[in-house]
């Protein structure tokens, strides 16, 4: 019955990230030891005053439907968030809150792109951003860049990228996949070069904001020069340990933020009630209430890097964000390991689950078929024991 669907179903790729944790899914339930270092979920328990502000909520018979945009409350810790933590200044206006940073990254595609705009994308970016251009008529527009580099794109790359049909650029800092992070120069730098460019936005994805070893996160959003042509992106998935709750946020000029609350009073309507009032208690906490899971994922970097020199044929660099490595692994293409090819990125992600059982994610998913994503999200011990048994695989 395929031949009913929609072109635009037919055309949209799978997520390899769900998919990989599908497969992995699919063998543990025959029985076989698989270690999951594919998704990019903590395993961290959602902190406990969190959860006693949901439970108050219930108490409190938080039950109705909440605004499109969310609850004002919300929007007023959202706003409090913004000037404490990224010298970003908002009114509620401004603010529009959604079921997850993805449905805030898909509404800002719905008002903004259309047929054949151009979007840039330095690689490697996080999986969705392509196919939800795509999806809206737009074309990425890929800058590739270098593991030497930190995996990082310069002014230079950024603006020989730029065409009369740029539109936008969408970008993450720090990176998924890479773990990356734009130091204040760094983005100073791409500043100069939009500021000679008035009619391009700028989408800077802020999820991973806290899991930040520099100890200092810097928006780009924070620039007064193009402050009115970004918009910033963020929830609560990550450093809270709360991917299950479902709430993101975007903050960005009033006359796009209006659309977006348009586009998703048609399609979802307003977040979950309850998720809503846990993420008011989470915002206003100062961020130092989650350091401890901080400092965990600072330690299990520098375990799993180390694990990894030890393995043939891994170059990494040293991220300082996020909770990923991305470590290139050509030296394996056009060889032939236990009688099996391996050509590209795709074949070793898949030789690795299903020889060292372990689950990791091609680098083709992220615009970048030399490398493979390996989630540091797991306890010290899986990461230990997952490392081994790749090490032993190629040996």
């Amino acid at each position: 019955m395929n031949e009913f669907l929609s072109s635009r179903v037919k055309n949209l790729a799978t997520s390899q990230t769900l998919a990989m944790a599908a497969k992995a899914k699919e063998l543990r339930s025959k029985g076989v030891d698989i270690i999951g270092l594919s998704l990019g979920e903590p395993d961290f328990n959602t902190p406990d005053f969190i959860k006693s502000a949901a439970v108050k909520a219930i108490e409190e018979n938080y039950n109705s439907y909440t605004p499109v945009d969310g609850y004002d409350a919300l929007k007023d810790s959202i706003i409090h968030k913004f000037k404490r933590d990224n010298n970003l200044n908002f009114k509620k206006s401004q603010i529009v809150v959604s079921t997850g940073a993805k449905q805030s990254l898909y509404n800002i595609a719905s008002v903004l792109i259309e047929k054949n705009d151009e979007v840039i994308l330095p690689c490697p970016y996080w999986v969705s951003y392509s196919d939800i251009i795509k999806l809206k008529g737009g074309v990425p527009v890929e800058i590739k860049t270098d593991i030497k580099n930190d995996f990082k794109m310069t002014a230079a790359e950024l603006e020989s990228s730029i065409t009369p049909n740029t539109k936008m650029i969408w970008f993450s800092s720090p990176c998924n996949p890479s773990g990356s992070v734009y130091n204040m120069d760094e983005l100073k730098s791409l500043v100069k070069v939009l500021e000679k460019h008035e009619k391009i936005f700028v989408v800077s994805d802020e999820i991973y904001e806290h899991i930040n070893y520099l100890g200092k996160h810097f928006s780009i959003g924070s620039f007064d020069e193009i402050r009115d042509r970004v918009i910033t992106v963020n929830g609560v998935s990550k450093a809270f340990a709360m991917t299950g709750w479902r709430i993101g946020y975007l903050g960005g000029p009033e006359w796009i933020a209006r659309a977006c609350n348009k586009i998703q009073g048609q399609v979802t309507s307003g977040a979950n009630c309850i998720a809503q009032r846990a993420v008011i208690t989470a915002l206003n906490e100062d961020p130092k209430k989650i350091k401890y899971m901080v400092d965990e994922f600072k330690s299990r970097r520098d375990l799993i890097l180390r694990l990894l020199s030890n393995v043939k044929g891994f170059v990494c660099n040293k991220p300082d964000g996020a909770f990923y490595v991305f470590p290139d692994i050509s030296f394996y293409f056009n060889k032939t390991i236990d009688g099996i090819a391996i050509n590209n990125a795709s074949e070793m992600s898949m030789f690795l689950l299903e020889k060292a059982q372990v689950a990791t994610v091609t680098g083709n998913a992220f615009g970048n078929p030399n490398c493979i994503r390996i989630s540091y999200a797991a306890s010290k011990d899986k990461i230990i024991e997952a490392i081994e048994r790749i090490k032993k695989c190629l040996s």
